[in-house]
C-alpha cells in the first residue's frame, strides 16, 4: 500500500508541476506559449538512465562508463531545462514573471522524476520495471 501512496504522490507533484508551467504560459499577462518546449526535456531527462539500467548489469559496486554518460547526458538535459526559459526572459520572448513560474515548475517536475527513481528504481517487489 506504500507504493499507491508514492505514486498518488507523485502525480500530484508532476500536475503541480505542469500547473505551474502553464501558468507561466496561459495567464493573460504573459500570455506566450514559448516555454512549453521544456516538455521535450521533461520527455528526455530520465531516457539516458533508463537505457544506462537495461543496458549495464547493477551487481558490482564500481562506477562503470555507461551509467556515468547517463548521468552526464541527464545533468545536460536538465540544466538546458533550468536555462532555456532565463535565455528567453532575457531575450524579452516571455515576461521574468513566467520565467519565475517556469523555473518553479522545472523545480518541482524534476523533483516528482528524481523522486519517482528513488521510490520505484529499486528491484523489490513495487518495481516500475513490472509495468
Amino acid at each position: 500500500m506504500a507504493g499507491i501512496k508514492a505514486l498518488i504522490s507523485l502525480s500530484f507533484g508532476g500536475a503541480i508541476g505542469l500547473m505551474f508551467l502553464m501558468l507561466g504560459c496561459a495567464l493573460p499577462v504573459y500570455d506566450k506559449y514559448w516555454p512549453l518546449f521544456l516538455l521535450f526535456f521533461y520527455i528526455l531527462s530520465p531516457i539516458p538512465y533508463c537505457i544506462s539500467r537495461r543496458v549495464v548489469d547493477d551487481t558490482d559496486s564500481a562506477s562503470n562508463a555507461c551509467k556515468e554518460l547517463a548521468i552526464f547526458l541527464t545533468t545536460g538535459i536538465v540544466i538546458s531545462a533550468f536555462g532555456l526559459p532565463i535565455v528567453f526572459a532575457r531575450a524579452d520572448v516571455i515576461a521574468w514573471g513566467a520565467c519565475a513560474l517556469v523555473l518553479t515548475g522545472n523545480i518541482v517536475i524534476f523533483g516528482t522524476i528524481l523522486g519517482f527513481f528513488v521510490v520505484f528504481g529499486s528491484n523489490d517487489d513495487f518495481s516500475w520495471q513490472q509495468w
